[in-house]
């Protein structure tokens, strides 16, 4: 894989069998430069979610490769990926996903524990981590204490805590108010210009525009501009 690429995909399919079969990925190439925010949009069951899923490892595709930070997922075992994940990926999604049992700086410090940082180092990382999204005064609170939009800011914080390689987000800001949003965006704006790789997924508009690129889907494919090549697209 090139030396700028961050994520690179190839001829990748995906098939759902059920009742009928869907082609919900019909042989995409992606590519995302390290360093690069990008945006993937388009109309529902187009499939930006199941790319961002098969580009992460968490589902499967059915041929096809990927590459992240030159690391072949497609050659990794189910537990090489899980832990490739953990080490070198961070996650946010619409439905947030905290542990319910743990307080806000518990579930930000997950990632750090997970990768054997001391306890006590990972509760300050956490805990700063908290501070720039506005949440350090509500560190010790459950997700059920939390507001919306304060479990979204800790689920950023989670994803951002342990420094991954690549950040992936789909629908971040989809329950959330224009207030919360802005606050969201503009984090992962500013991490992104300190060289985070964010891989984002968006019915916003507003969020879209914020991205270095926006990449649009239909129908399981990337819809290329008019006159535009069919290359990987860049």
């Amino acid at each position: 894989m090139e030396d700028g690429a961050m994520v690179r995909a190839t001829r990748l399919r995906k098939l759902y069998r059920g009742g009928a079969e869907v082609e919900a990925l019909r042989g995409v190439d992606f590519e995302v430069g390290r360093g690069e925010m990008v945006a993937v949009v388009g109309p529902s069951g187009s499939g930006k979610t199941t790319l961002l899923n098969c580009l992460s490892g968490l589902d499967r595709f059915d041929t096809g490769q990927v590459w992240v930070d030159g690391r072949d997922l497609t050659a990794m075992s189910d537990r090489d990926r899980t832990t490739y994940r953990m080490r070198s990926m961070g996650f946010v999604f619409q439905a947030f996903n905290l542990l319910p049992v743990l307080t806000a700086a518990e579930n930000a410090e997950i990632p750090l524990l997970l990768n054997g940082v001391r306890p006590k180092e990972a509760r300050r990382r956490a805990i700063d981590a908290l501070e720039t999204l506005g949440m350090a005064d509500r560190a010790g609170h459950r997700p059920d204490q939390l507001s919306g939009g304060e479990q979204q800011r800790v689920a950023v914080a989670r994803a951002l805590v342990h420094n991954p390689a690549v950040v992936w987000a789909d629908e971040p800001t989809g329950n959330l108010d224009t207030e919360v949003t802005n606050v969201i965006i503009e984090l992962l704006v500013r991490t992104n210009r300190q060289g985070q790789t964010i891989v984002l997924v968006t019915h916003n508009p507003l969020v879209a525009d914020r991205a270095a690129r926006v990449v649009r889907m239909r129908d399981g494919r990337i819809d290329l501009p008019r006159n535009q090549p069919a290359e990987l697209v860049r």
